[in-house]
C-alpha cells in the first residue's frame, strides 16, 4: 500500500494538539470534548448544611452583640514578614488579604501577587471557628488582639494572638509567622469558662468566589478550584460548578454522598490556582469531616470540622494546624505535608512531565536561565533520540532519491491502484525503505512536546522568567511573534528537505500547514515555541548532513 508518511506526520501532530486541547479543557474544570454535556442543575439557596459553619461573614466591619452593647467595630491587623504581608480582621480573626512580596501580579507587574483578598467580585478568605452549640465564637465573632510586634524585623518569627468569648467558651487564635516560610502555624485554644460541659467542634475553611482568574485564556490557563488529599483516596480535584451541584443535592437529600472523601485523620484541603495554592493542613491523627458547600451567591467553601471532645468547666483543649499560602514549588510543598506537591498539576502525562522538570531543574542549576535551559534540554532530547532520528532521516533521504521512480510507477499504473501499490511495496523492499520511518521521531517526541507544555504552564519557577532580548516571560506568548515566524520558516525548510508529494493538491496543503500551526503557536507559551524552533533547527542540520552523504551514493 502506498502510504504518504508526510500526511501521517501531520495527522499525528494534529491529533496530539487536539489531545493537548482536551487536556487543557479537563484541567480547567470544563468537560472533556469526548464526554457528553451534563444537564444543568438549578442553583441552591445559600444556606449551610447542618453541622457545618454558617455562610461567609459580613463585610461591613461590625458584628452584632447581644443586649444593648454597641456593635463590635472591627480592625485590621497587618503582619509583615520577608515573604508576605497579611491582613487579619478582628471580626472573626479571619485572614482577608495576603500579599506575596516575592511574586509580581500576572496582569500588573507593578503590583505584588494577591492570594487572599476581599473586594469587588473577588472573595478569597481563610476562616475558622467553633460549632457544636449555639453562640460559640466563630468567624463572625469579634476578637480582641493582644499586644505584640507586627513585623519580623530582626526576629525569626512573630505571633499574633487574639481572643473571643461567647456562649461560655473562650477561643484563642494564635498565628505564628516564620522567616522565609509560607507556612502559617495556626493554634486554637478552647476554654470552657461556663458552668456546664460543652462539646465544641473546630472548623477550618477556605472561601473563594467562582469567577475565572484574570488574564486566563484558551491557550494559557489552568485549574482554579477546590482540591484535597487523603492517604486513602489520594489527590482529588473539584470544581466550583461541582460544589454547587453537590450542595444542591445535599439540601434535597441529606443522605447524598459527595464525590470526594468525607472523613479522614490525615491529608489537607486547598484552593488551587495558577502557580499558587492555599492549603489547610488540620491536626493529624485526629478524625475530621471534610466538607464542600456553597456559602453565598457564586461563593464556595472547602474545609474540615474536627470534634474536640467533651470539655468540662474550666478545662482547655488545644488544636494545631498549618496554613500554606504561596507558590506551587515542589520542593517547598513536599516539606509541608505528604501529597501537597500534587497541586502542581502536570495533567495525564505526569509520568513524563515530572522527571522532565527534574532534569530541567538540574540544568537550570548550572545555567541559571530557563530559556537556555529549554535549549539545552532540547539538545539533550535530540541526542537521546539521535539513533532513531538518524534512521528516520536516512529513510526520508532514500525516499527523496527514489521519488522519480515512485512518480514513474504512479504514471504507469495510474489506472490500476492495486498494481500500483504492489509495485510501490516492491520498490520499498528493493531500496530497503520504511515508508513510515519518518513518523517515528514525531511519535516519540509528541509526549515530550505535550509534557513540556504542562511543565511551562504549571511551574511557578518559570513564571516571569526571561530568556533574552524580547522574551521576558517564557510562560507567556512571544509578544513580537518572532518565534512563531521562525517556526514557520524552519518547518518550510524541513519540508523542502523531505520528498515532495506527487499530488499537487497535497503539496499545496503541506505548504499551508506550517503557516496554520504558526498561527496557533502565536498563543502558546514562548518557551514551548522556543523548544520546537530549536528542535527544528537541529533536525534540519541533521537531515541536511544525512541527505548530502546519502544522495551521491544512491545516485551511482
Amino acid at each position: 500500500m502506498d502510504i504518504n508518511k508526510r500526511t501521517i506526520l501531520w495527522i499525528v501532530f494534529a491529533v496530539s494538539l487536539v489531545a493537548l486541547w482536551n487536556e487543557w479543557m479537563i484541567s480547567t474544570g470544563r468537560p472533556s470534548m469526548f464526554a457528553p454535556t451534563p444537564a444543568k442543575t438549578a442553583q441552591a439557596p445559600a444556606k449551610a448544611p447542618a453541622g457545618t459553619p454558617s455562610a461567609v461573614g459580613t463585610t461591613a466591619g461590625a458584628a452584632a452583640v447581644p443586649g444593648n452593647a454597641a456593635p463590635f467595630q472591627s480592625q485590621t491587623v497587618t503582619i509583615t514578614t520577608d515573604v508576605f504581608k497579611v491582613d487579619i480582621d478582628t471580626l472573626g480573626g479571619q485572614i482577608k488579604r495576603l500579599e506575596l512580596l516575592k511574586f509580581k501580579d500576572g496582569i500588573d507587574p507593578t503590583k505584588n501577587q494577591l492570594l487572599f483578598q476581599q473586594g469587588g467580585n473577588r472573595v478569597y478568605l481563610a476562616q475558622s471557628g467553633l460549632v457544636g452549640a449555639a453562640n460559640l465564637p466563630n468567624h463572625n465573632s469579634g476578637f480582641t488582639v493582644r499586644p505584640g510586634p507586627r513585623a519580623l524585623d530582626g526576629n525569626n518569627q512573630i505571633q499574633l494572638v487574639m481572643d473571643a468569648e461567647q456562649g461560655g467558651v473562650r477561643l484563642t487564635k494564635t498565628y505564628t509567622f516564620k522567616r522565609g516560610d509560607y507556612v502559617i502555624d495556626v493554634r486554637h485554644d478552647v476554654t470552657n469558662v461556663g458552668t456546664a460541659p460543652v462539646n465544641p467542634e473546630l472548623y477550618l475553611q477556605l472561601v473563594h468566589d467562582g469567577n475565572k482568574p484574570e488574564g486566563s485564556s484558551w491557550f494559557n490557563s489552568s485549574f482554579t478550584g477546590p482540591t484535597l488529599y487523603t492517604e486513602a483516596d489520594h489527590y482529588k480535584k473539584l470544581t466550583f460548578e461541582k460544589v454547587e451541584k453537590e450542595d444542591a443535592a445535599k439540601r434535597e437529600n441529606p443522605n447524598f454522598k459527595p464525590d470526594h472523601p468525607t472523613k479522614a485523620d490525615n491529608g489537607w484541603v486547598a484552593i488551587s490556582q495558577h502557580f499558587f495554592v492555599s492549603a489547610l493542613v488540620p491536626q493529624t491523627k485526629l478524625m475530621h469531616d471534610i466538607f464542600t458547600r456553597k456559602v453565598d451567591t457564586n461563593t464556595y467553601a472547602i474545609g474540615v470540622v474536627q470534634p474536640l471532645g467533651a470539655l468540662a468547666p474550666g478545662a482547655t483543649v488545644s488544636n494545631t494546624a498549618k496554613l500554606y499560602s504561596g507558590p506551587q514549588e515542589e520542593a517547598a510543598l513536599e516539606k509541608v505535608t505528604p501529597g501537597l506537591e500534587l497541586v502542581k498539576d502536570y495533567g495525564m502525562l505526569t509520568i513524563v512531565a515530572k522527571p522532565m522538570y527534574w532534569v530541567m531543574e538540574k540544568i537550570h542549576g548550572a545555567l541559571g536561565n530557563w530559556g537556555w535551559t529549554i535549549i539545552a534540554f532540547t539538545i539533550l532530547i535530540k541526542l537521546l533520540f539521535f539513533p532513531l532520528s538518524a534512521a528516520s532521516y536516512r529513510s526520508m533521504a532514500k525516499m527523496k532519491v527514489v521519488t522519480p521512480k515512485m512518480t514513474a510507477i504512479r504514471e504507469r499504473y495510474k489506472g490500476d491502484p492495486q498494481k500500483m501499490n504492489q509495485a510501490m511495496m516492491e520498490l520499498y523492499k528493493t531500496e530497503k525503505i520504511n515508508p513510515l520511518g519518518g513518523c517515528l521521531p514525531i511519535l516519540v517526541q509528541m509526549p515530550v512536546f505535550i509534557s513540556l507544555y504542562w511543565v511551562l504552564n504549571a511551574s511557578v519557577e518559570m513564571r516571569g522568567a526571561p530568556w533574552a532580548l524580547w522574551i521576558h516571560d517564557l510562560t507567556k506568548p512571544d509578544p513580537f511573534f518572532v518565534l512563531p515566524v521562525l517556526y514557520a520558516i524552519s518547518m518550510y525548510v524541513t519540508m523542502k528537505l523531505n520528498p515532495q508529494p506527487a499530488d499537487p493538491a497535497q503539496a499545496k496543503m503541506m505548504l499551508f500547514m506550517p503557516l496554520a500551526f504558526s498561527v496557533m503557536f502565536l498563543f502558546f507559551p514562548s518557551g514551548l515555541v522556543l523548544y520546537w524552533v530549536v528542535n527544528n533547527l537541529f533536525s534540519i542540520a541533521q537531515q541536511w548532513v544525512i541527505t548530502k552523504k546519502l544522495a551521491p551514493a544512491e545516485a551511482k
